[in-house]
């Protein structure tokens, strides 16, 4: 599956995403020592709503609109990240995780940003242009290797990869397991999209052979049953959540799941850990 980031900015699964990746660095940041944020597919950082890629799909609509027009008080992080590269009521901008982590640091606290697309880093670096963000331009696998563990004692890689190799899940699955050899204590958030469940199921079971202690598992089905050939939805794994984070999840997923779920579906988030 191909998921070149600006046909899709802003859909559900951006939503989903972006709204777990904030309320775990929130959890993280309850405590005051540093963290190191690292992003390995970084991609361009700001993207137009009202651009020709995005309006091709229209995937917003059912995604940010969605969440910008429901009421819920527990999505008002989220809908803060994107009203703040935007004027007005209605957002015309997505933030990519570069720019939304970006709102988050602390003066404790460290960015590292990875694009291999020449054209995509180069944008990238003008878009992070007066933050503390580093951005390089390497292969992504290798800098997720490289960085781990980062200087600080804690810190977050994420994983967001637009699966155009065959191999993607092959390479995430090798590298988790010697970045988590290296660096047993990291948390780390991969990304991945949902087509069929018998996929994932057989990439879950190799994850779960991996042996790693703590390990999440969120998805997020829009329909109540799969649906051929199209993007059904997206899902995260999670290295090592913290406590705060996996407390306060329930809810979080039960108002994604209300305020995204399609006409006369009723959508689903599962949460499970990988090897119970």
């Amino acid at each position: 599956m191909n998921y070149r980031h600006s046909f899709h900015a802003g859909n559900s699964a951006d939503v989903v995403k972006h709204s777990l990746l904030i309320a775990l660095v929130r959890a993280l940041q309850q405590k005051q020592s540093p963290l190191t944020l690292i992003d390995t597919h970084a991609g361009c950082g700001l993207y137009d709503l009202d651009g020709e890629d995005a309006q091709r799909t229209g995937e917003s609509t059912q995604g940010v609109l969605r969440a910008f027009a429901d009421p819920n008080p527990l999505l008002n992080d989220y809908r803060a990240a994107v009203q703040a590269v935007n004027v007005g009521a209605e957002p015309h901008f997505y933030p990519g995780s570069p720019r939304i982590l970006a709102q988050f640091l602390r003066p404790q606290d460290f960015l590292i940003l990875n694009e291999k697309h020449p054209q995509d880093a180069y944008t990238l670096r003008g878009m992070m242009r007066g933050t503390s963000a580093a951005v390089h331009e390497r292969d992504a696998y290798e800098l997720w290797l490289a960085m781990v563990p980062p200087r600080t004692a804690r810190g977050v890689v994420l994983v967001d990869p637009p699966y155009e190799q065959a191999d993607e899940r092959e390479r995430i699955t090798a590298t988790l397991a010697a970045a988590h050899r290296k660096w047993s204590h990291g948390v780390t958030v991969i990304w991945y999209p949902l087509k069929d469940r018998a996929t994932h199921w057989r990439w879950r079971e190799q994850l779960r052979k991996l042996g790693i202690p703590k390990l999440l598992r969120v998805e997020h089905w829009l329909y109540d049953g799969d649906q051929p050939g199209i993007y059904n939805g997206a899902g995260l794994y999670i290295v090592n959540p913290p406590y705060a984070f996996t407390q306060a999840l329930p809810p979080l997923v039960e108002a994604l799941r209300i305020a995204l779920a399609p006409e006369s579906h009723r959508g689903e988030i599962t949460t499970d850990w990988v090897g119970d």
